[in-house]
């Protein structure tokens, strides 16, 4: 027999009765009923219940063994009774009755309670982590994870995508989020970084003559952590493919999410055909997002025709001035107390607005609200025809310029939609945004920048950036949206060294700064490129979708805490003196820092 298992925890059932076992797991739970102790032992697969005598020779053993220790139980199995049966286990129909255990490990006094679902705080679970992974929501969360990567990589194979591996240490880019460095040993004063993403490395890949590549890869972004985003490394479905369309793209990737989503939805809707396509322009108006959630029914629209010239003089002036009106529906809130509106109007303020005003439509459709007053028949007429909104329903404006507008019309709209209750569960709804600005004005440094991809190919081409007004230009980028959460962004990419060159100095680039920053990508261009796109859906994104957990956190096996540190393993930490002379550098602390490294 072997040592420690014949059977996991969760494999037998009443047609091995008599049979005599063993199995090896953690004390889950016991309960001592006198003459008689039961113990749960549970493994990676599940849990069965073992039982003992007072009269069995290792009794006190078992008595004496803590929740989570390790045990291995030897002993028959046993057919329960009728009305002994547990239908809430799968090996609720028998029990193995012990004829001897084993203690392989002891446990120490737990700070996590495994066998329970009360919550703990955060320190404590990352600190303990290998304790949290025992729990069962975080032990199928991870199970999960692992299948869904398993399936994301058959289906990519099944399309003739090669899987390829890309370098970690690589050279730090100017673009993007901060690089975490790593600095050289044997060329002093250097540094490597780790990649941000795979991007310029796979598209070296097509032009080294490969077709299509994937790979699931872990990107390293010295960044903020978010609730969909970890404070250090992540995985995504990175893919690119040569000799591509935008449609290409879409129509290699739609199958995969798709499929992906219907295999783990457990019940849940998935969009089915082709995911609705809406431009960012669009987007942005509609849905105050360029991550629209479709499961919120309300539309953002413009009024300013509405209110411009009106006597409510406080839009009329400020559309003058160049501010936009939106106005959000609000289906049904008309027969909602005043206390709702008085609510959305604080919610507003505390979001840096003046308020959010509000107009809502009678029995009749009269007209009532702060606002109404200050508009006519005709104005109300073309509110509700440019609305859609009538009797029982609502509408919130919004006055501000474009990009504030968008911003705070789009939060009202989820915020309406959610105190009304009218988001669709139980779905997943699946969209793609396109044709992104190739260009964005920066504020803060009063210059143009690139403002999704600078690898991007440009709508039009040279043409359209030698010509057209830069922040009129479009290009071929599209994000992949699931119900408000982007899972990826992507591109038809920049093949022709003309175009780069031209696209980096409307940003504000040398041509020089070009080669001496990105001089692999352009050294490739010139020895003949093909046309290549692709995208990169974030793994831990889409885990966390179908898991339906609110946190990344959830669905990582050690994640990092919010500063970004690693309590288990004590990461970062110092190094000695000795590895930093090999390395050749010295550790500069700030004022604070030299303090506290001082009392410690």
């Amino acid at each position: 027999m072997h040592p420690y298992r014949t059977h996991n925890c969760a494999e037998l059932r009443a047609s091995h009765e008599g049979k005599t076992v063993r199995l090896s797991g953690w004390v889950h739970r016991k309960r001592d009923h006198g003459n008689l102790l039961f113990i749960d032992l549970r493994d990676h697969f599940g849990v069965t219940q073992c039982v003992l005598s007072v009269d069995d020779a290792d009794f006190n053993v078992a008595e004496g063994a803590r929740y989570e220790s390790v045990l291995t139980v030897t002993g028959k199995v046993v057919k329960r009774s009728a009305e002994t049966i547990n239908n809430a286990m799968v090996t609720g129909e028998i029990e193995l009755a012990a004829d001897s255990v084993k203690v392989e490990s002891t446990a120490e006094m737990l700070p996590i309670q495994v066998n329970s679902d009360k919550e703990f705080p955060e320190e404590t679970r990352l600190r303990y982590r290998f304790l949290d992974l025992r729990r069962e929501k975080m032990h199928k969360n991870i199970v999960l994870r692992s299948q869904i990567i398993s399936s994301m990589r058959q289906r990519m194979m099944d399309q003739g995508f090669l899987e390829m591996q890309t370098p970690i240490l690589t050279a730090s880019s100017p673009e993007g989020a901060r690089d975490f460095l790593v600095p050289s040993r044997l060329h002093p004063g250097k540094f490597y970084a780790l990649p941000q993403a795979p991007q310029m490395f796979k598209q070296l890949l097509m032009m080294g003559g490969f077709d299509k590549y994937f790979q699931i890869a872990p990107c390293f972004r010295d960044e903020d952590a978010r609730a969909d985003r970890s404070p250090g490394e992540f995985y995504q479905l990175d893919f690119e493919m040569a000799y591509v369309t935008q449609e290409d793209v879409f129509d290699a990737l739609e199958p995969v999410l798709r499929g992906l989503f219907e295999e783990f939805a457990n019940g849940r809707s998935v969009t089915s055909g082709p995911f609705p396509r809406i431009p960012y322009a669009e987007a942005m108006l509609k849905y105050g997002s360029d991550k629209p959630d479709l499961r919120n029914p309300l539309l953002i629209q413009d009024v300013c025709e509405v209110f411009d010239g009106s006597d409510f003089s406080i839009f009329a002036k400020a559309i003058k001035k160049g501010s936009v009106v939106r106005a959000i529906q609000a289906k049904g809130a008309a027969s909602q107390p005043r206390s709702f509106f008085d609510k959305m109007n604080k919610w507003a303020q505390n979001e840096g607005a003046p308020g959010l005003g509000y107009i809502t439509f009678a029995e009749g459709g009269e007209a009532k609200g702060p606002i109404a007053k200050f508009l006519d028949d005709a104005r109300i007429a073309q509110l509700q025809k440019i609305t859609g909104m009538g009797e029982g329903d609502a509408v919130f404006f919004v006055c501000d310029t474009e990009a504030g507008a968008a911003k705070l019309a789009g939060a009202a709209r989820t915020k309406i939609a959610e105190a009304l209750d009218l988001i669709e569960k139980n779905c997943f709804k699946f969209c793609w945004v396109v044709d992104f600005p190739m260009f964005e004005f920066d504020e803060e440094r009063q210059c143009l920048d690139f403002s999704h991809n600078p690898f991007s190919m440009p709508q039009g081409g040279l043409e359209a950036l030698n010509t057209m007004d830069p922040l009129k230009i479009l290009a071929y980028q599209y994000d992949i949206v699931c119900n408000g959460t982007e899972l990826s962004s992507g591109a038809i990419r920049n093949h022709l060294t003309d175009v780069m060159y031209k696209a980096f100095s409307i940003a504000g680039y040398s041509q020089e700064d070009v080669e001496n920053e990105f001089s692999g990508m352009i050294n490739a261009l010139k020895y003949g490129a093909p046309p290549h796109g692709g995208s990169a859906p974030g793994v831990d994104r889409i885990v966390m979708l179908l898991a339906d957990e609110p946190n990344l956190r959830e669905v990582v096996a050690f994640p990092m805490n919010q500063k970004a540190e690693d309590l288990m393993m004590s990461a970062p930490n110092q190094v000695s003196t000795e590895q930093l002379e090999e390395l050749h550098i010295r550790v500069k602390l700030p004022p604070e820092d030299i303090k506290k490294t001082a009392i410690n």
